[in-house]
């Protein structure tokens, strides 16, 4: 999480100058409501139309063709949705963060949680639209590996604690522990246990970049 939510600070900066659109998620073993596909999607369409009146009145119109609300759509339908509102033409960059993929459970079923969110994410690159970005973090599970690294234009392995990116994540972790008011009246002990452990659980995470197009 903490890399994915340095990506997110930066591009949130582009989005401000309304020259970027930018959603995303974080997959969370202890919250169901953040394990799977829906969770997924329908934060993915919130965050898009809170951005965008294009995909406002998208998401507007599955509300009102679902009876204002009263019946829910499917999950095909959510997934309809969100690849149209990516697919808006001329509005520049679209980026897409989805953080912890492994913590998208891998139980029995057919589809799994995970399955159908990698299936997901296959259909998004096959849109082939220009101007989307997807960022995926997840440790290097080979059923993730198997699908996301192919279609990565770019992966980055983020375990060698010695490397510089390791630092950038401590200094990160470490800037914001310091900048927390509650966590000032902590101990120095705990407050370095924060530090260390947030940085630590980046230790065998990759992350895998999808870019549709080399024209920033």
């Amino acid at each position: 999480m903490v890399t994915s939510s340095t990506i997110i600070e930066n591009i949130e900066g582009m989005c401000e100058a309304g020259l970027a659109s930018l959603a995303y998620f974080y997959f969370d073993i202890r919250d169901t409501a953040k394990q799977d596909i829906r969770g997924l999607l329908t934060s993915l369409l919130f965050q898009l139309s809170a951005r965008s009146d294009l995909c406002c009145k998208i998401l507007s119109s599955l509300y009102y063709e679902h009876r204002s609300g009263s019946q829910q759509p499917s999950d095909d339908v959510l997934m309809q949705c969100l690849k149209d509102m990516l697919t808006i033409p001329e509005q520049g960059p679209k980026y897409i963060i989805v953080d912890a993929v492994d913590e998208c459970p891998n139980r029995s079923g057919t589809p799994s949680p995970r399955e159908r969110v990698l299936r997901l994410l296959d259909e998004l690159v096959q849109l082939n639209h220009p101007d989307l970005r997807i960022c995926v973090t997840s440790s290097p599970e080979p059923d993730i590996e198997n699908i996301i690294r192919p279609l990565s234009s770019h992966s980055m392995s983020l375990h060698d604690k010695t490397g510089k990116i390791q630092d950038d994540i401590f200094d990160y972790v470490s800037a914001v522990v310091n900048s927390d008011q509650r966590m000032q009246k902590w101990t120095a002990e705990d407050q370095r246990l924060v530090i260390d452990t947030l940085s630590q659980k980046a230790d065998g995470m990759y992350v895998f970049v999808i870019v549709q197009s080399y024209n920033y």
